[in-house]
């Protein structure tokens, strides 16, 4: 499976190691996900999503009814 975030789009990003002689070696940066279920009481039914770690403190924040509606407007398939 992908490591994609379905909702901010949080991808692995690309960088170096560097060790204390200054070499550089390629390596990646991974979001960090999470597979979570959510109940949308408007749709009454589960989802499940991979999330990352802002994205569930949003969710708590604001509710996962209102950021699915942004990730719907910005264009996201969820």
């Amino acid at each position: 499976m992908s490591k994609v975030c379905e909702i901010s789009g949080k991808r692995p990003r690309v960088g170096n190691w560097v060790s204390h002689a200054n070499n550089k070696t390629k390596r990646k940066f991974y979001p960090n996900l999470h597979t979570k279920r959510f109940f949308i009481p408007g749709e009454d039914r589960w989802v499940t999503l991979k999330v990352s770690s802002k994205v569930l403190r949003t969710i708590n924040k604001n509710g996962i009814k209102a950021v699915l509606k942004k990730a719907r407007a910005k264009g996201m398939q969820v």
